[in-house]
């Protein structure tokens, strides 16, 4: 299934994308697409009443698509996770995961404006594959564990401000949690849709020109080895978002390639979860 939200920041409406192509408002089934509704059993009720044909049809023209995900309690993210990026930034291949917080009011929708932040000369860009929790995951016994706990995948884009992130400080939360630096969507989509979530193609151009074509089969460590790994850390809650890392083609690693400037589009995709497109302009 995939899971959206259209409408107004702050009005979006919960919907689920039918296999017609059609979208069907779910507000008879619940206010938001939140953690509540994933750990409720949301998603088979959804299912259910989509195959009941119990849902009212929507029309989203001209309706703005809002993150996919409501409010998530935090957004746990992954640094250096395929191994062309580490190469390409100068940084060893971790033997654990490279773990950090973004603010999760970050989180806008997949075709919002991104703000360039006041003072930013090296705003950059991150397609990534995005897990959302759906079951609480505390202390799993092993990485086996992981899917039961998986609500679904979407797109991110982990936008970075390298100077605030590299040179401020000795951790990366500056750079990262500037405002809208988190576009999320346009859908939710459940695991039986996703197929291997190891061999996903991700990609990404900035003003139609590729920078960035990777898998995620390059991953240092997988989904569940990393829902396993967190969880061994902090408790996982339903709704709460985890940015697995991006591939090589950042402008940190491309010397000479310029960053992010007013005006700039930046489109990315995954397969099976869709595509984003967003335009740069200042704070």
């Amino acid at each position: 299934m995939r899971f959206l939200r259209i409408g107004p920041a702050g009005k979006e409406v919960p919907a689920v994308l039918g296999e017609d192509g059609r979208v069907f408002a779910l507000s008879a089934l619940t206010g938001d697409i939140d953690g509540a509704f994933l750990a409720s059993g949301g998603i088979d009720r959804a299912r259910a009443a989509l195959a009941a044909g119990d849902l009212t049809p929507l029309d989203p023209a001209g309706l703005r698509t809002g993150a996919p995900v409501a409010r998530p309690g935090k957004v746990v993210c992954i640094g250096l996770n395929y191994r062309d990026h580490a190469e390409e930034t100068g940084a060893a291949v971790p033997d654990r995961p490279v773990v950090f917080l973004k603010d999760a009011s970050t989180v806008v929708g997949p075709y919002d404006r991104v703000l360039i932040p006041r003072g930013s000369t090296r705003t950059d860009w991150e397609v990534e594959l995005a897990v959302v929790i759906g079951r609480e995951a505390r202390y799993l016994a092993s990485p086996a564990d992981a899917a039961d706990h998986i609500a679904g995948y979407a797109i991110s884009n982990d936008v970075s401000e390298r100077e605030f992130q590299l040179d401020y400080s000795a951790q990366w939360d500056l750079g990262k949690s500037c405002e809208t630096f988190n576009p999320l969507g346009p859908w939710l989509v459940t695991p039986d849709e996703v197929g291997d979530v190891r061999a996903l193609g991700l990609r990404l151009a900035v003003n139609g020109e590729v920078r960035q074509d990777g898998d995620t089969k390059d991953m240092v460590f997988d989904v569940p080895y990393l829902v396993w790994y967190l969880s061994q850390y902090m408790v996982l809650r339903p709704g709460d978002v985890i940015n697995t890392g991006t591939p090589a083609g950042v402008a940190l690693g491309l010397p000479g390639t310029p960053y992010l400037r007013a005006g700039d589009t930046v489109e990315l995709g995954i397969d099976g979860l869709g595509t984003q497109r967003q335009t740069f302009s200042h704070a």
